[in-house]
């Protein structure tokens, strides 16, 4: 798990933002100079709050949007590595049949108006140039790798149940024999149950196909149980990236410890005494130091005026000026 497929370096993503109709002089910084690689065959998760970042750096990662800086650097097997952001029009489709993606909600992501053969085989005809029984066998093949029946070619969307729309869309997904999935959100408009199908339906494919996966999520079971690596956003940035086991074992940042213990508590009088003890959901955001330090119920004047450099710490890397403290 060495080899890495995607090298992401300094990435920015800035949208200018609006006030009273003029141009404010900060941009809002949905992704800011985040670095980080992906190994071939490995899970990689990327979890954060509402906010922090997450669906916009997987769309920078497949250049739906263009970022404002940084590099995203695609090193398919047999293939010539490529700087994704320098690509044009014409170099990205055929990177995408390289890195494919399962959309958050199936319900939008699935066009109500063409039947599955269509949804699923318009990248084939494109690709591949299929057509007529041959596109008819590929595409009932596909569904069959997902648990659908291939009596499902004519059917539309609306005619499925969330759980099996998920499962055209990891269809779709796999149609070109991709490398690489970025799924943004892909389970988590599902029910529990449908959940752990899915995911299990996703680790199948993984090994069976030598898929790498993407995996954005802001549910920390699903990421603990999925993901080999796990990097954690807020606001635009990574302030912690680790092993899973040795994330949930010890994390580092206190961002990291407050979104576990966002996880719900059965108990009522614990859940109570959280709640007192949370910091404030939103904190202004910081001219200068660390951004967490608003919320940061530890956060010193040495977090308040200066900025966090990462620190590599037990195998993690961290962007907090006390990450050793306990």
């Amino acid at each position: 798990m060495t080899d890495v497929l995607m090298q992401v370096r300094d990435l920015d993503m800035h949208f200018p933002s609006a006030s009273k109709g003029r141009k404010a002089a900060n941009p809002v910084r949905a992704v800011d100079n985040v670095s980080f690689d992906v190994h071939r065959g490995e899970s990689f998760g990327i979890v954060g709050e509402s906010g922090s970042g997450k669906t916009t750096l997987g769309r920078c990662l497949m250049q739906i949007l263009s970022p404002t800086g940084g590099s995203v650097r695609f090193n398919p097997r047999g293939k010539p590595e490529v700087e994704m952001t320098e690509a044009d029009t014409a170099a990205l489709r055929a990177i995408w049949r390289d890195i494919r993606m399962v959309f958050q909600d199936p319900q939008s992501s699935l066009n109500p108006r063409l039947r599955v053969i269509d949804l699923i085989g318009q990248s084939l005809r494109q690709s591949e140039g299929l057509k007529g029984q041959a596109l008819a066998d590929r595409v009932s093949e596909l569904l069959l790798q997902v648990g659908l029946r291939p009596e499902f070619l004519q059917r539309y969307p609306n005619a499925f149940s969330g759980g099996q729309r998920q499962r055209l869309g990891i269809a779709r997904a796999l149609a070109t024999r991709p490398e690489l999935v970025i799924a943004d959100e892909a389970v988590s408009a599902l029910d529990v149950s449908i959940q752990a199908q899915t995911l299990n339906l996703l680790m199948d494919l993984q090994e069976q196909f030598e898929l790498t996966y993407i995996f954005i999520a802001h549910d920390l079971a699903v990421v603990e149980h999925f993901c080999d690596r796990i990097a954690v956003m807020y606001r635009g940035r990574i302030v912690e990236l680790a092993n899973a086991e040795d994330l949930f074992r010890s994390p580092r940042h206190p961002y990291t410890r407050s979104l576990m213990d966002s996880v719900p508590i059965p108990d009522p009088r614990a859940r109570r005494a959280k709640r007192a003890a949370a910091p404030p959901a939103n904190g202004p955001e910081p001219v200068a130091g660390c951004l967490y330090a608003p919320r940061c119920p530890k956060a010193t004047e040495l977090c308040r005026t200066t900025p966090p450099v990462r620190r590599q710490i037990a195998g993690a890397h961290v962007y907090c000026h006390f990450a050793e403290a306990d």
